[in-house]
């Protein structure tokens, strides 16, 4: 949700683009700020669009800091496991769009057309006018014109910052909503302090409707609770209502009505398990404990979430790293995320110790220190690089500087391909190369990796590298 997200209609290619990216190019001149909390604007424009928010499937709202994404992929693949069929909601997207909106249809969910996206968009222009909107709210209410036409047994939906005052909060009685785990982010917007957090996140609790809460700190559950308390929802708390363990290479999943023996997740780091179990637990909510044992197996070995400790394998990126090398990429951009990442580089040590060289771009908006800091003994040498297209992103030179006081080798370069060649040279054998920090990076990787060298070559990915004094 910035305004770099999205380049304006002055800097895009006419001939080249998509006509919804002209569209929501045009669409962004009409509220300068990017981020702009309020339901104001989304209801008045909902009801000129003739509230399609009141015919959407059943929903499952999701909110929290770390794990939305992956509570999303996996719930998706349970239900989907069950023969539901499923819509999502989710943001920001990695390499396209059309990625945000995902629809249920006859042989498989999969991402929105170019034309229907088009069509919703422009109904969307039409109704709204020249009045001031901001990008999410239009996104958000095209979504909801979709949802609203398209068969479907359920809506997931993903909250796109906090949850009081976000703009999918206009869904008045959702099916069950969930709160994953909440720590310090987007301060400027949410506030300076978990529980300032957990209050904008609690938002989404509705009366009487159940939530499913992820582990929290005390400050945040408290916070929860007394929301749920005030408007009568009942709550289900991981390790109080259920809880989950890993014995023997298994995942075993107890809560007061069930104890399920499953396979550990297709998803990598042990922080999976923990979205695992919620998303678990929220299907046995959901549906009524009737979820089957083989619904649960189907959605923990076909879940799938990119940029998410991702191994990066058959494409162009491999063929900047030695063979043998490994090539990971994740998107956290929050101290939680990096202590979570942290740890699951443990457990690949622990199993096969290497070398590992960071590869690290954020953006300006977050705290580059306190992310940087979990790698310290875990990583021999950091490679800082700029965020193609994003003007609110470090610069690799401040970034570098940042990694140099927390007292990291680190070496800034112009962009992630020539980072992997230097690091490359640098290991004298087949290492582990991870690179993290930003979705706007992890989705700048992945456009190379899978569409190839040339865009990297327009981007100055092989130009020398930065120089500044250390």
């Amino acid at each position: 949700m910035s305004t770099s997200l999205y380049q304006t209609t002055c800097d895009v290619d006419i001939a080249a683009a998509p006509v919804s990216t002209l569209l929501l190019a045009r669409l962004m001149g009409l509220h300068p700020q990017s981020i702009d909390l309020s339901l104001e604007r989304i209801e008045r424009l909902l009801e000129a669009l003739g509230s399609p928010e009141r015919r959407l499937p059943p929903v499952v709202h999701v909110a929290g800091t770390n794990g939305k994404g992956s509570l999303i992929a996996f719930l998706r693949a349970i239900s989907e496991g069950l023969g539901c069929r499923t819509h999502s909601y989710i943001s920001p997207h990695l390499v396209s769009f059309h990625e945000r909106i995902v629809l249920a249809g006859e042989t498989g969910a999969a991402p929105i057309s170019e034309d229907a996206l088009v069509d919703y968009l422009s109904r969307v222009e039409d109704a709204n006018g020249r009045r001031p909107i901001t990008h999410f709210e239009i996104t958000t209410a095209a979504a909801f014109l979709a949802f609203s036409e398209a068969q479907a047994d359920l809506l997931l939906l993903e909250t796109g910052l906090g949850g009081r005052l976000d703009a999918t909060n206009v869904v008045e009685q959702p099916k069950l909503t969930v709160i994953t785990p909440i720590s310090i982010d987007h301060v400027s917007f949410l506030g300076g302090t978990i529980a300032a957090i957990a209050r904008e996140k609690a938002g989404i609790i509705k009366p009487g409707v159940p939530c499913i809460v992820g582990r929290q700190h005390s400050e945040a559950l408290a916070v929860i609770a007394e929301r749920a308390k005030a408007v009568g929802a009942p709550l289900y708390v991981f390790g109080r209502d259920f809880d989950v363990s890993v014995r023997d290479g298994r995942l075993l999943f107890q809560s007061h009505a069930r104890l399920i023996n499953l396979p550990v997740p297709h998803l990598a780091g042990a922080h999976q398990v923990e979205n695992a179990a919620l998303a678990i637990a929220a299907a046995c909510v959901l549906f009524d404990e009737g979820v089957s044992v083989g619904a649960l197996e189907h959605g923990l070995r076909e879940a799938t979430w990119p940029a998410r400790f991702q191994r990066l394998d058959d494409g162009d990126l491999n063929a900047c790293v030695s063979r043998g090398t490994e090539l990971l990429l994740d998107g956290g951009h929050n101290p939680a995320a990096a202590c979570v990442i942290a740890k699951a580089l443990d457990e690949l040590a622990a199993r096969d110790p290497r070398d590992v060289h960071l590869i690290w771009g954020m953006m300006e908006a977050k705290d580059a220190q306190s992310v940087i800091a979990p790698f310290r003994g875990r990583v021999s040498r950091v490679y800082t690089v700029p965020i193609p297209d994003e003007p609110n992103a470090f610069s690799a030179a401040d970034l570098a500087g940042v990694a140099s006081r927390e007292g990291f080798d680190v070496i800034p370069t112009s962009g992630v391909v020539q980072a992997l060649r230097l690091s490359q040279a640098g290991m004298r054998q087949p290492g582990r190369v991870l690179i993290f920090g930003s979705l706007y990076l992890a989705g700048h990787v992945l456009r190379v990796h899978e569409h190839g060298f040339e865009r990297a070559r327009r981007e100055g990915a092989f130009a020398a590298p930065v120089r500044t004094s250390r």
